[in-house]
């Protein structure tokens, strides 16, 4: 076994490090979610984090980690007798992205439950996981109905597999850690919820930090073990504290003054339901524990709301985590008493002023700021009397304008039947929908469907000689259900920026109504890309990506100006299209063309664009274009780049939800006839 990188090694991330403390001081607190960019640090914590736990005693045999001073009287290995315990390590369990269901959970042998009536049961991750820590990298890009699972486990502290009415349950506590990149995209904020704390990393900016965490890593590469043995007497140290914290957690006095400034900050900040309350009591008194006091203070409630609060702030896609803590200080002054100040304690992290920390730096108004130039820095607005100033765009092209207020769209599908990833736009063959039949299973068997798996035995029962009750079952006759949900698609959107859509008012409500179809694609679990065309040429603005707020910023700083290149834009999209079929076969597009119809500059412009979208149609790709033409005058090119798209036209308002006009829901297929 590898000697894993000690904790205490760890250079900076102050709030990563407390945050883990103090769920491994207190896993009641409901776990902790690391939200940063790569190469943080965010692996290198979780997995050190394990060698800091105090020893599990164990019931010697039982799969499910029973405790021997009180075993699980449900537990599927039980009953247990009396027994002198064993004690091992705690474990760190780690889920990976591409797991299944019974491997999360557990399988049951359904074939013995129908013809033997035994429960043969195998366990799975939340099994192992029991006592220890369950850590899940890139939690963001897990399945949804996993991470339900996931969630209800470690909210109830227990795991159910149920199979056509044959059920088992087994304990399930554990520290759930999760981590995620933001570029990758956000979870769902019901999901959010669900993590007791967020802490938000990011790489140092400090030179001397910098040198520091390289020099420690090398040192880490070229010899594990004797780095680890320079660092035993911190690790044991911190050791120690954290289970004298778990000792001091029962004595931990939670005034109803203190209880009175949780429940005011969490009405103040107008978070949804009361499970922040519940976190931000239980953090505040793990705070005090860690910090080796028996009573909260008014510090501990602060720093408790700087990590229970920012992320359940989040309402939508496009807001990013945070806490306006000058709003937070007025909070608690106002909620009650001010707690005595003088306690000199250094703070829970064990150094600093004790008052930083945990929290998110409040965002400024405007927060979808225009991409960082190739320099690294974010170019700021030149002042109107510079039209050549760096950051203004040059050559007749005009600033970016805000877009109008999005609103909620109609329904766009993909017709037929797909495979994809579950989501929320198109129908798909799932593993949760409605049942629609039954095939012979392909492997381990999942979903059984029972009247099959019966009709089929049941000729056979004399011929295998059926005595009694019992239903005489073979392997040849379990049905496998299958099932029909939706499935996320790639929406890749082609916006045309060129001069005829420059005009602001036109081109607000064009992102407007861009970004409101980017946020129907979040709430559908969707991928999206952004392609746009102006001047000479077509930019993949941004490559296909489950980041939903990546595309509404990269919409935000877009310039608009010049000629209308449309079939470059429709061939960029195809190349893009082309890359991500490879990449992700069951994935089915939906090309989203955002424009007036107007195709100039280059011999047969009008032609050339045709040709391209043939080039769609014949290779299946369901498409819708969106209708910006506006004034009394309208030349109808949107709809004959629709039909040879073999796609459907619709205009900015028929895309409403509450607008009077029809929509077909599932775009024409390519190949229809026009």
């Amino acid at each position: 076994m590898s000697t894993p990188y000690p904790f205490t090694a760890i250079v900076g991330q102050d709030d990563l490090r407390l945050g883990l403390l103090l769920n491994a001081v207190s896993p009641a607190v409901g776990g902790v979610l690391v939200r940063g960019e790569k190469g943080t640090a965010k692996s290198t914590a979780v997995r050190a984090l394990a060698a800091l736990m105090p020893e599990v005693p164990v019931v010697p045999g039982c799969r499910f980690s029973c405790d021997p001073g009180s075993p699980d009287p449900a537990c599927p290995d039980g009953p247990h007798a009396e027994a002198a315990g064993v004690s091992r390590p705690a474990r760190t369990v780690e889920l990976p992205v591409g797991a299944s269901e019974d491997r999360l959970v557990g399988a049951l042998d359904i074939e013995r439950a129908l013809s033997e009536g035994v429960k043969a049961f195998e366990p799975g991750l939340l099994a192992d996981a029991h006592r220890g820590i369950l850590y899940v990298d890139e939690v963001n890009l897990l399945h949804d109905h996993l991470v339900d699972l996931l969630l209800d486990a470690a909210a109830m502290g227990a795991s159910y597999v149920e199979r056509e009415g044959v059920s088992v349950r087994h304990a399930a506590r554990f520290l759930l850690v999760g981590t995620m990149n933001p570029e990758e995209g956000e979870l769902r904020p019901q999901l959010l919820d669900r993590f007791g704390l967020t802490v938000e990393v990011s790489a140092s900016r400090d030179t001397d930090e910098r040198v520091e965490v390289v020099r420690r890593r090398l040192a880490y590469d070229d010899d594990p073990e004797s780095f680890a043995a320079r660092w035993a007497e911190e690790e044991g140290a911190l050791r120690e504290r954290i289970a004298a914290a778990r000792v001091l957690l029962p004595r931990v006095v939670l005034s109803d003054g203190v209880l009175r400034q949780i429940a005011a900050t969490c009405a103040a900040f107008e978070v949804d339901g009361m499970r922040a309350d519940i976190v931000m009591a239980r953090t505040a008194t793990a705070l005090a524990a860690w910090a080796g006091r028996e009573e909260v203070t008014a510090d501990d409630v602060r720093q408790a709301a700087l990590l229970a609060l920012p992320h359940r702030r989040r309402r939508n896609p496009f807001d990013a985590p945070g806490l306006d803590e000058d709003k937070l200080d007025q909070t608690l002054d106002e909620a009650g008493p001010q707690e005595d100040g003088s306690d000199d304690d250094p703070g829970p992290d064990g150094g600093g002023d004790g008052g930083g920390g945990g929290g998110v730096p409040p965002q400024a108004d405007g927060d979808r700021t225009p991409e960082a130039s190739e320099g690294g820095d974010t170019p700021s607005p030149a002042p109107e009397s510079a039209p050549d100033a760096p950051g203004r765009p040059a050559g007749g092209e005009q600033q970016p304008v805000a877009a109008a207020e999005p609103f909620r769209t109609k329904m766009l599908s993909v017709p037929g039947l797909g495979e994809g990833a579950a989501g929320r736009r198109s129908r798909a063959r799932t593993e949760h929908g409605r049942t629609t039949g039954a095939v012979r299973p392909q492997g381990a068997l999942t979903k059984l469907h029972l009247a099959a798996t019966v009709q089929a035995a049941a000729p056979h029962q004399r011929a295998r000689g059926r005595a009694g009750r019992g239903l005489v079952v073979r392997r040849d006759d379990l049905r496998q259900a299958t099932r029909e949900g939706r499935e996320g698609n790639l929406v890749l959107f082609v916006v045309d920026a060129s001069g005829s859509m420059a005009a602001r008012q036109r081109m607000s409500a064009v992102k407007g109504a861009v970004l409101s179809l980017l946020l129907d694609a979040y709430q559908r679990r969707d991928k999206v890309g952004l392609v746009t065309f102006r001047g000479k040429e077509a930019d993949v603005a941004l490559p296909p990506t489950s980041s939903v707020d990546a595309a509404a910023a990269r919409l935000e700083s877009l310039p608009t100006g010049g000629r209308t290149p449309l079939a470059a834009g429709l061939l960029k999209a195809h190349d893009v299209l082309r890359v991500e079929r490879l990449r992700d076969p069951s994935r089915r597009p939906l090309l989203v063309v955002v424009t007036d119809g107007r195709a100039t500059g280059g011999p047969e412009p009008v032609a050339l664009a045709g040709r391209a979208g043939r080039l769609h149609r014949s290779e299946g790709t369901a498409s819708v274009v969106v209708d910006c033409e506006s004034g009394y005058v309208r030349l109808g090119l949107a709809g004959e780049l629709a039909r040879e798209l073999g796609g459907t036209a619709v205009t900015l308002d028929e895309l409403r939800a509450d607008s009077i006009a029809g929509l077909v829901k599932d775009v024409t297929a390519a190949g229809r006839a026009a």
